[in-house]
């Protein structure tokens, strides 16, 4: 399981081109050339303070103002309203259940190893589903946001 976290973190950083201010060394090896090689266990976690439970640990960028990179850490039993995001995300489920899908009833379970890509300002559910909780690697081509459904599209 480690082998497969070192991998994911290395080789999608590949890509990465900002690095986030609170990352630290982080930013340092991105910045200086140097590949970044973190053990899953020195990963920085920090609460998300509009999501009680959730947390992020930042790789690169910074999802407040464009594109990024992050672990995210999901708690078992999580189930996220209908929702969209203004920006493409890109996630590889690592540990746990995530479930995601246009509603409810046909939501689909993608375990470890499970790409999903996910297109900008599609309305859906997500969640973590009961038993573990849910950790993944994302990329976020433009800021992060979280839009309940009733939200109108940008440009509508």
């Amino acid at each position: 399981m480690k082998k497969l976290v070192m991998m994911l973190i290395a080789g999608s950083l590949s890509t990465a081109a900002l690095a986030y201010q609170v990352a630290g060394p982080i930013a340092s090896a991105i910045e200086g050339g140097a590949p970044l090689m973190l053990s899953f266990k020195d990963l920085k976690w920090i609460e998300l303070p509009e999501r009680p439970g959730m947390q992020f640990a930042m790789l690169s960028g910074d999802p407040k103002k464009g594109a990024y990179t992050q672990m995210r850490k999901v708690p078992a039993g999580t189930d996220n309203p209908p929702h969209r995001h203004t920006s493409e995300l890109k996630s590889v489920i690592i540990i746990g259940v995530w479930y995601t899908g246009v509603d409810s009833a046909s939501a689909k379970d993608f375990g470890p190893g499970s790409i999903i890509i996910m297109p900008a300002n599609w309305v859906h559910v997500s969640g973590c589903r009961s038993g573990s909780d849910c950790i993944f690697y994302q990329e976020g081509k433009g800021r992060f946001d979280f839009h309940p459904a009733g939200e109108s599209a940008p440009g509508k």
